[in-house]
């Protein structure tokens, strides 16, 4: 069962025996169980024999617009009393049997009935929304997930330090929190609340907590409306306004535009994968070819499945949030720009130098290091070498060492950093070339030169404003052969996204550096030859994987 079955008081009571004791409700309507040996899924809520009386109900039928994009699906649409402007509310059976919502296009559909279960009309509003391509919250997949005790200890893993401190000053051993759009009646929990909506963008959830040696997540279960206590009904006014006024949702598409695009930013990021005039030049590309574009961040994790495509321009890491929310898309059907498989293999330099040597192209002699007593590196490398922290980007994380000492001083370091690093021959070169593919397809082609005075691209010891070095843009027919095809070959071992490969030319052989997964596209630089061109063929590429979906 998908929904939660409600206990009352006096039927716990009688079920636990007097094996465990109950504190009175604080005054938040929050509840604690004080011992662990009560079995029975504790339910801090009423039942509603007079539902006028209990939500200060208003029943009056309301014309709404035909041009309506916002639906609130609930088994009695004359008991909804929160002030939502501009939204239909309508109950499970109209929106299943008439065919008028069937064939009405780009609908936000907010599910709240009062049961999911397999079967019951509740998830066949959501099973046959996806089908009929409109948005759904929740998703017949955030229904299954929440059936897993997987997913469970993924919530565990993720909010262990949120709901650590949460709970600190808890004597009890059990806890329940209520959730209801993402919001808890008590600011002390509002937080976690948030979090937890993010993982399951449900409208109304309940999570149950137990202490052990610490705090875990025991279930994550979603509840009706009618399982809300009376005394939370009056923060719901504020929950409710301040959900659907949120712009995501308060702004209806044009209908000039057919797809939903996502692009992920980071506004602090110091030294991020797009400027903002290229990030405005992506948009505005988008917009002409038919795509409605948000700017969103990592807070903005639960909406990832009102999209139809995300465009990751954030340095993705794989214990990173950019890496869980390209993982979220592609689960939601999303097309996604960094794929998470290319996130994986691009983004730990372990992971790319061994698949690499393995498919036999050219890159620097490598030494993977375990061990700061390790002497490979200066009998197999000489001096100077490179070493890397396997998730390092743009240089950081990335140092010389020119003799034995500074050699044992840097792995010493980094060691504590990773249980593995990577050293590698030095190999000298005015500048590398960055050769863009898309969909294996070469994209564009740059020469960056090494900054003024130092050995890398990026010298951040620098304090002037030229903590690079200098790019030039090259016509594609006339890049070296043998640069474009080990190019080419090293990103068919990756997918068939967006990437950037560092190669060098040594003696007329092409030698890889790195594969990038999210490479620069900055106004003035990468696009300097090709202008729109270059934000048309990358936009082009996400419709078309949109469609292919």
């Amino acid at each position: 069962m998908l929904h939660s079955q409600t206990y009352s008081i006096t039927e716990i009571k009688e079920n636990i025996e007097e094996k465990s004791a109950l504190d009175e409700p604080d005054e938040y309507g929050n509840q604690h169980l004080l011992h662990k040996t009560c079995l029975l899924p504790y339910k801090s809520s009423r039942t509603f024999p007079i539902w006028d009386k209990k939500l200060n109900l208003k029943p009056e039928n309301k014309e709404v617009s035909p041009s309506m994009k916002k639906i609130i699906v609930i088994n009695h649409p004359s008991q909804w009393s929160f002030n939502t402007p501009g939204v239909e509310v309508i109950s499970p059976r109209k929106y299943l049997e008439d065919s008028s919502y069937m064939k009405r296009k780009g609908l936000r559909i907010f599910n709240l009935s009062n049961d999911y279960s397999y079967q019951k009309r509740g998830y066949y509003v959501s099973l046959l929304a996806e089908a009929r391509g409109h948005k759904v919250i929740p998703s017949v997949k955030h229904l299954l997930d929440l059936k897993t005790q997987t997913i469970v200890r993924v919530v565990s893993d993720e909010l262990d330090e949120l709901i650590q401190k949460s709970f600190k000053r808890l004597r009890s051993t059990e806890f329940e929190v209520s959730i209801y759009f993402g919001r808890n009646v008590s600011k002390q929990y509002d937080k976690l609340a948030r979090e937890l909506h993010k993982l399951f963008p449900a409208p109304f959830l309940r999570a149950r907590f137990q202490k052990d040696k610490k705090w875990v997540v025991q279930s994550v279960k979603t509840i009706s409306i009618k399982d809300i206590p009376e005394h939370h009904l009056p923060y719901m006014d504020e929950f409710v306004a301040d959900y659907f006024s949120k712009k995501r949702y308060d702004a209806n598409r044009p209908e000039k535009y057919l797809y939903d695009l996502a692009i992920l930013v980071d506004e602090k990021e110091k030294s991020p994968p797009s400027n903002k005039k290229a990030l405005a030049r992506f948009e505005e590309v988008a917009q002409k070819k038919g795509c409605y574009v948000d700017f969103i961040t990592k807070d903005d994790y639960s909406k990832i499945g009102e999209y139809d495509a995300l465009f990751i321009r954030e340095t993705t890491a794989v214990n990173h949030h950019t890496y869980r929310m390209a993982r979220r898309a592609q689960s939601e059907g999303l097309a996604v720009l960094d794929s998470p498989e290319s996130i994986m293999k691009c983004a730990n330099k372990v992971f790319l130098a061994e698949l690499l040597q393995t498919a036999k192209i050219p890159t620097p002699k490598t030494v993977i290091i375990y061990s700061d007593k390790d002497k490979s590196p200066e009998f197999r490398l000489g001096f100077p070498c490179v070493l890397k922290i396997p998730d390092s980007s743009f240089s950081v994380g990335v140092v010389k060492a020119n003799n034995e000492e500074e050699l044992h001083a840097h792995m010493k370091k980094m060691l504590k950093e990773s249980d593995l690093i990577i050293a590698q021959e030095f190999l000298p070169t005015d500048f590398d070339w960055r050769i863009g593919i898309l969909d294996n397809e070469v994209l564009f082609a740059c020469k960056y030169f090494m900054a003024k005075g130092h050995w890398q691209i990026y010298n951040w010891e620098s304090n002037s404003e030229e903590f690079s070095g200098n790019f030039e843009n090259v016509p594609i027919e006339n890049v070296p052969r043998h640069i474009i095809e080990t190019s080419l070959k090293a990103t068919k071992l990756i997918g068939n996204g967006l990437y950037g490969v560092d190669v060098k030319d040594i003696n007329g052989k092409a030698v890889v550096i790195e594969v990038n997964d999210n490479p620069n596209i900055d106004a003035g630089i990468e696009d300097q030859l090709m202008q729109d061109t270059l934000y048309s063929k990358i936009i082009d590429f996400l419709v078309q994987q949109i469609n292919r979906k």
